[in-house]
């Protein structure tokens, strides 16, 4: 019994000493292996040229807009038109008392009549030409002051546009007190809207590189599948102490009418070209839980992360900054997500 049981401790001692053998050959056979190589797609790091641009904010004006005034207080006799209506050049808007001017005319018909009296007498030297000339200073004066009343008892559109506000009825009196938003007195205001201005306040950095004429591109909320293209049309001479900027006035142009003065839009100058390294957007990672970005490059079969930082986007592009960049280097844009850090890679395009 006891001959048994030796026989039997024995042989679970020689198995057990054999099963470790068997693991620790298979460990030694797995460590002799070599780690399995990531299949991966490169490109060539290189430089390309692009334009440097800066957006500024801004807000749409109407290019012209006139608050339309009589010379002098009176009484509105007719308003023709509303809020929204567009007018003609030289359509006759408002009609003033006309009690003036008619007493104006009369003037200047008495004194036409006198004048001509004495013109015909002044050719036979019938009469003073001290005489002569005081009557017609008067006549002319006259007409010049009938001329005045005509221009400002009725006012016409002064260009095509818009009726912006109306701010009487007729039958009212007009005092010239201010009442616009402007600040200033108007019985009906117009704007012009088939042409835009936008009034840009850029850094005076910029003052040497902004041109007259310069195309800008031009970004609105309102419509954000469409790009409107505008061009610089005026540049302010001076720079404002206060925040260092100067005054870029953009004209777009608005013949199908989508715009309106006091939409918000951005505009975009490009100021200068530089070289730069663009790459696209898909090679660049982001560390889960910050804000660090970084890609991988190809080095001799391994993956080597070298961490970025990110610059302007260009359609499917984007600008990335590295010191450790440099160009040839094999950005890794296809099979980067599975990698780390010294992992061995293998290129396949």
């Amino acid at each position: 019994m006891n001959h048994i049981k030796f026989l039997t401790i024995t042989l679970a001692a020689v198995t057990l000493s054999s099963c470790m053998q068997n693991t620790k050959k298979d460990e030694s056979n797995q460590s002799s292996e070599s780690p399995k190589k990531e299949m991966v797609k490169v490109m060539q790091l290189q430089y390309r040229t692009v334009a440097r641009s800066v957006e500024y904010p801004a807000t749409f004006e109407a290019y012209e807009e006139v608050h339309m005034v009589p010379a002098s207080p009176g009484r509105i006799e007719e308003i023709h038109g509303e809020i929204g209506d567009r007018v003609s050049k030289g359509t006759p808007l408002v009609q003033m008392d006309r009690t003036q001017l008619h007493q104006a005319e009369i003037q200047l018909k008495n004194l036409e009549l006198d004048f001509r009296r004495l013109d015909t007498l002044a050719k036979y030297g019938s009469i003073a030409q001290q005489q002569y000339d005081q009557l017609k200073t008067q006549y002319e004066v006259a007409m010049s002051n009938v001329e005045f009343l005509r221009e400002n008892t009725r006012l016409l559109a002064p260009f095509n546009g818009v009726i912006s506000g109306r701010y009487f009825e007729a039958g009212e009196m007009f005092s010239g007190t201010p009442n616009t938003q402007a600040g200033k007195a108007a019985v009906l205001s117009i704007v012009q809207i088939d042409r835009l201005k936008a009034m840009v306040a850029m850094s005076e950095n910029y003052f040497p590189m902004v041109k007259k004429g310069m195309e800008t591109s031009i970004k609105i909320d309102t419509y954000n599948d469409q790009n409107f293209t505008g061009q610089v049309f005026r540049i302010h001479p001076t720079i404002n102490p206060m925040d260092r900027t100067f005054n870029v006035e953009v004209l777009i142009n608005n013949r199908e009418n989508l715009l309106r003065p006091g939409m918000f839009c951005r505009v975009t100058f490009d100021l200068d070209e530089e070289e730069a390294i663009l790459l696209p957007s898909i090679a660049v990672l982001k560390m889960q839980g910050s804000n660090e970005r970084f890609l991988f490059v190809n080095e001799n079969g391994i993956a080597k992360r070298i961490s970025v930082t990110i610059g302007k986007r260009y359609d499917d592009d984007v600008e990335v900054f590295s010191d450790e960049l440099e160009p040839g280097d094999q950005v890794i844009v296809t099979g980067q997500a599975r990698l780390l850090d010294g992992i061995p890679v293998e290129v396949v395009n």
